[in-house]
């Protein structure tokens, strides 16, 4: 099982991977002027720390059920008020936020839909909110071929774990039923300029060989790492999960 701070390594990258998104979102959906954010399932601060940056002087709460997770929390978005909660349940009361965000969460729980109608519901008439990155790993595209393989299992594993692989496809669909207006829904761009990082890519591996070590041969899974590695070295390597974003607000947004 991976550490917090080992996860906390993997949220990073994933921060990184949709870092352009944020920027974007933050832009566009008018977040620049909200006060008070809260994050439902900020895992390790990971998004909270970036957040911090990119709106300097708002407010963010962030909650998650993990005790762990917000304990490592703490260290990387000091500036964040943390606390455990069910984000189905949401420990605050009605009209408390001016925005409400996720980061590749929605695919982990039982029910979005009940989390969006508990985000709208903390969220004041008129905020907003946003899915700020949620994979859709049935339109993942590997190459070389045989890689494809890795992409297929790394999906079974998630759906086995309780995941929804297919989650980004869902956002639109999502937000029209938690009757939000105004919805603007993209997917995140790929660019391949070169090798992620060793320890970017050791990272990754790391959850692979704990996603997978369990349900298919060491051998083949160490096969397919050194082809992966192999792959990027030779800078032939791609690799793409369509990742989505989404926000919705109820009325003209507009800010005290």
């Amino acid at each position: 099982m991976l550490t917090p701070q080992a996860w906390h390594r993997r949220f990073s990258q994933q921060a990184r991977w949709t870092e352009e998104i944020r920027r974007f979102v933050v832009q566009k959906a008018g977040l620049g002027q909200a006060h008070c954010v809260l994050e439902a399932g900020c895992g390790t601060g990971a998004i909270l720390g970036s957040m911090q940056h990119l709106m300097p002087t708002a407010r963010f709460i962030g909650i998650d059920l993990r005790v762990d997770y917000l304990q490592e929390g703490q260290q990387n978005a000091p500036q964040s008020h943390l606390s455990a909660a069910d984000a189905a349940a949401l420990p605050f009361p009605d009209g408390r936020f001016d925005a409400a965000i996720c980061h590749y969460f929605l695919l982990w729980v039982k029910s979005p839909e009940a989390i969006l109608a508990e985000m709208k519901r903390v969220t004041r008439p008129g905020g907003m909110i946003v899915a700020l990155a949620e994979p859709d790993y049935g339109g993942r595209i590997d190459y070389p071929a045989a890689l494809a393989e890795l992409g297929r299992m790394q999906a079974q594993a998630l759906q086995i774990q309780g995941a929804d692989p297919l989650m980004g496809r869902k956002l639109s669909s999502l937000f029209h039923q938690a009757g939000l207006t105004d919805i603007q829904i993209g997917v995140m761009g790929g660019q391949w300029n070169e090798a992620p990082a060793f320890e970017a890519w050791e990272s990754e591996w790391a959850v692979l060989q704990a996603d997978l070590g369990h349900t298919i041969p060491a051998e083949k899974l160490n096969w397919l790492r050194s082809l992966d590695g192999a792959s990027w070295q030779k800078g032939e390597r791609i690799l793409f999960v369509p990742t989505f974003y989404a926000w919705g607000r109820d009325g003209i947004l507009k800010f005290p």
